[in-house]
């Protein structure tokens, strides 16, 4: 399995908007072959910035399958704009 984390930093000020867009970009990911799981969680100390961790079967099931998708244009079109700077992205494996 294998854990990406992202770092979600949006635009001061349209993070109820940003909510609500990640709301309906939701069933794009979690409908993708290898998906597994999900959490979001917003920062107490800095208001617009998230967490957004992602369980995956494979490394691939993410950075080919979801990618690569068209499912992945849509999220990219509902979300990309909110972002500033645009988000870091790892992933995170079980060392045992």
């Amino acid at each position: 399995m294998i854990l990406e984390v992202a770092t979600l930093d949006v635009r001061a000020g349209q993070e109820d908007e940003f909510e609500a867009a990640f709301k309906k970009a939701l069933p794009l990911i979690t409908g993708m072959q290898g998906y597994i799981s999900h959490q979001i969680r917003r920062c107490h100390e800095k208001p617009s910035r998230y967490i957004l961790l992602v369980e995956w079967a494979k490394l691939e099931d993410h950075t080919q399958g979801f990618r690569g998708s068209p499912q992945y244009q849509e999220w990219r079109a509902l979300l990309h704009h909110f972002y500033d700077p645009f988000p870091t992205v790892e992933h995170y494996r079980d060392p045992l």
